[in-house]
């Protein structure tokens, strides 16, 4: 049968039709087709409650600012804001004091010795963060294993229960695993042979260890720390069970407001100020951390 030039008219058709501009609008896009349902998860989850959180600090009791002015003329409020920030701060910075040279010492050992170390990180993950905090109060408490120890071996006791350093100790045990990830993560893909090439060419050490691989490591440092810095800022559980009157933060005021006051305007006019301010320091910190790592790049 010979085919009439009539018979590809209708693919033809179809073909312009499919490629027409209009309909190439509604095609559906493989990236983002996948990432709806964690969207829409996100929306549902995080999305929708944040609202509520943001138009009740505005409209309970009534439709104004008024929570915020609260907040802010409260010298209370204050301290305690910047008491959360402080101890964050602290956190992020003890995490990465010892985070730095368990995920470099993950780089350099033998398989069998990496899995041991990868499980060490991730074994707090399947323990429930009250159980961990509990030990610590065991172990920081005044007749606890930790003042044992000194007294046995004729130094004072420490305390260390109720106590800011207590809070901070506690937090940076949960909180390591999430700075020590992100940077073996960087630190596996940076090349090993760096170091012996620069100490070939008369660089110490030290010197090639700092000049070299540090930059190549400041992005997973940087990730660590944001992660660490935004979990720290609210916590609750650990706080409340190390620490005491003089080391709350913003959270357990959120709680006390929320829960045994039953005032949602209020606990969400703090909520509110603590999300501002992080975005805040992350929109100045952001610039300066990429900044900073592309000189270091070109340094290197």
């Amino acid at each position: 049968m010979t085919a009439t030039p009539d018979d590809g008219a209708p693919n033809a058709a179809a073909t312009d039709l499919a490629q027409s501009p209009f309909l190439s609008r509604f095609r559906p896009r493989g990236p983002v087709w996948l990432a709806t349902p964690a969207l829409l998860v996100l929306l549902v989850v995080l999305a929708y409650p944040l609202g509520i959180v943001v138009w009740r600090s505005f409209s309970d009791p009534a439709i104004g600012i008024d929570n915020y002015v609260w907040f802010f003329q409260s010298a209370v409020n204050r301290a305690v804001l910047q008491r959360t920030f402080v101890v964050a701060a602290w956190v992020t910075l003890a995490c990465l004091i010892c985070a730095y040279p368990y995920a470099y010492a993950m780089t350099i050992v033998g398989r069998n010795m990496r899995l041991a170390l990868i499980l060490c990180v991730l074994v707090p993950f399947w323990l429930s963060g009250v159980v961990r905090t509990l030990a610590w109060v065991i172990l920081l408490q005044d007749s606890g294993v930790i003042n044992s120890i000194l007294r046995g071996i004729g130094l004072p006791p420490v305390k260390l229960i109720r106590t800011l350093p207590g809070v901070v100790i506690g937090m940076t045990q949960v909180l390591l695993p999430f700075m020590i990830l992100p940077i073996y993560s960087v630190m596996k893909g940076i090349d090993t042979r760096l170091l012996p090439a620069a100490r070939s060419l008369g660089a110490k050490p030290w010197k090639a260890f700092l000049q070299i691989y540090v930059p190549l490591s400041l992005p997973g440092v940087y990730a660590g720390a944001i992660i660490v810095f935004i979990l720290s800022l609210g916590f609750y559980i650990t706080p409340a069970l190390l620490g005491g009157p003089r080391s709350i933060l913003l959270s357990s005021l959120v709680q006390n407001q929320v829960l045994s006051l039953l005032n949602w305007g209020r606990g969400g006019a703090m909520g509110v100020v603590l999300l501002v301010a992080t975005f805040l320091l992350l929109a100045i910190a952001a610039p300066l951390m990429r900044q900073k790592h592309t000189a270091s790049r070109r340094e290197v």
